[in-house]
């Protein structure tokens, strides 16, 4: 056989072979259509802290929450059940330590409608679990887990790891609760490390929502930590964060409650008031302990807690009292403001009785 013509022959059919198969990768294209990623969930940048670029971290973190087991009673509920709309809430209970047993089985036969417990029995890293939390719920009751958002005690399980690489996200030491410190709550470690943890145990844990205490810190920190931000924009970063919180939450739950304690007057920041659900206030009535509450700040606060109910908010008025008189006084106002009120001692040790 001619070897030129074969080895024409062999370029002959291997350009058709080419040929072929870039048919079919074409028309491959044509049936399937485009590919593309698939989406990605975003989140509103106006919702993301922006701030000075973070130092980096060193590695990963060892996550600080337990992963729940799918067959096991600390299985996370399904991401797609909604949450309960909360009705109309007129009695709650307010308590973060000595939990009789250890347990909520006290919250959970009581006359409440819905009850704010830590999202850990100890306060450390002992964390409720899906069962204890929809063993109160199974009564009818909503459960909030508390957290807060702008300081961190020294006996919270996150502290250690963060004081020892991110020490200066740590400002002033609040002058009222010694071993709690203001944060730079606008760094983006913040969020990596603390809130978004503590959010996915809330979740996982099966609680309704969470109860975010300390918004106030834009008020408190020291503006030497501050990084140059005035009040007004501490104030703005605060409110970013509990839109953040808010989105986050609701878009891996939906209908899952977002409640700030104190500082209403942020719903002066864009985004706030569609952010939440609601809105916690301590002392309206009643200083720590019985002392009746006439400072200006107090008409303020009362003045903007009463607007956000006017938008569609409830509200969870806690005073601390112990005098009968005081208790009957800032329960007869709850009724008169149309507030959720309990009254209660600062310790936060037990369930206070409703209101009668």
């Amino acid at each position: 056989m001619n070897q030129a013509w074969w080895r024409r022959r062999r370029w002959i059919v291997a350009l058709a072979v080419v040929l072929v198969l870039v048919v079919a990768g074409v028309w491959g294209l044509v049936a399937e259509g485009p590919h593309t990623a698939p989406p990605v969930a975003q989140e509103s940048p106006s919702a993301v802290p922006p701030g000075p670029s973070a130092t980096a971290s060193p590695g990963p973190v060892p996550s600080l929450f337990p992963s729940p087991s799918p067959s096991g009673s600390s299985a996370a509920p399904s991401p797609v059940t909604p949450v309960r709309p909360p009705g109309k809430i007129t009695t709650w209970a307010y308590q973060l330590q000595d939990y009789p047993s250890d347990g909520l089985a006290q919250l959970a036969s009581g006359p409440y409608q819905l009850v704010v417990v830590d999202l850990a029995r100890d306060a450390h890293s002992d964390f409720f679990r899906a069962d204890e939390i929809g063993a109160v719920q199974k009564t009818g009751k909503r459960v909030l887990s508390y957290f807060e958002i702008g300081s961190l005690e020294d006996f919270r399980p996150e502290y250690p790891g963060l004081r020892k690489d991110a020490p200066e996200i740590f400002a002033n030491e609040w002058g009222d609760w010694p071993g709690e410190y203001f944060v730079r709550y606008w760094d983006p470690r913040w969020w990596e490390r603390v809130i978004q943890g503590r959010v996915d145990q809330a979740i996982a844990a099966g609680f309704d929502g969470v109860y975010l205490d300390t918004p106030l810190a834009y008020e408190e920190i020291d503006l030497g930590a501050a990084q140059g931000k005035d009040r007004d924009a501490l104030g703005a970063e605060m409110t970013k964060l509990i839109v953040r919180i808010s989105q986050y939450a609701k878009a891996k739950r939906p209908g899952f409650l977002i409640v700030p304690q104190n500082s209403p007057e942020l719903r002066e920041h864009p985004g706030y008031t569609a952010a939440i659900d609601g809105i916690a206030m301590e002392e309206l009535f009643y200083l720590a302990t019985d002392e009746a509450c006439t400072e200006d700040w107090c008409t303020e606060n009362l003045d903007n807690t009463r607007a956000l109910r006017d938008a569609g908010k409830f509200v969870l008025a806690v005073d601390y009292a112990v005098r009968k008189d005081a208790v009957s006084t800032a329960c007869r106002k709850y009724r008169d403001e149309r507030f959720a009120g309990t009254v209660t001692v600062r310790d936060l040790d037990r369930p206070a009785a409703i209101c009668g």
